[in-house]
């Protein structure tokens, strides 16, 4: 009996390790005057395959910052900061800018049309254009 039950709650540890953390819809958002993206060149930004545009990132402890990595390119932020670190070393790259919180990329993507950033979609406003919702 205290077998099965052990087991359960290991099983229901690894579902919940393995559950999103964010809870959202996560949005891609540029400037109003941006063009729409594919996931493949969202993916491609964000992986330092393209240099067009400049990025940004919220902190590494955000929860939906893991998510948007995870469901955008497969990767885990871990392995997208390893690989800006090699682009960066060889000075093939910039990696995206970290800012505090969504307000603050909502703010600078608003401010800048070469720049795009993600947040939560409820902080969506007239001053942001959604340019993809990730899933």
């Amino acid at each position: 009996m205290i077998k099965n039950i052990l087991a359960r709650v290991i099983a229901a540890s690894f579902a919940l390790a393995g559950a999103s953390a964010f809870a959202g819809d996560i949005v891609a958002i540029g400037n109003p005057a941006a063009a729409a993206l594919s996931k493949e060149q969202l993916a491609d930004l964000y992986v330092g395959r393209n240099q067009s545009l400049t990025l940004l990132d919220l902190p590494e402890s955000s929860a939906i910052r893991t998510d948007y990595y995870k469901k955008l390119t497969g990767k885990d932020p871990s392995q997208i900061k390893s690989m800006w670190s090699r682009l960066t070393f060889t000075g093939k790259g910039v990696p995206p800018k970290e800012l505090p919180d969504g307000a603050a990329v909502k703010k600078a993507v608003a401010a800048d049309p070469k720049t795009i950033g993600y947040i939560d979609k409820s902080e969506v406003d007239g001053t942001v254009k959604v340019l993809l919702t990730i899933n």
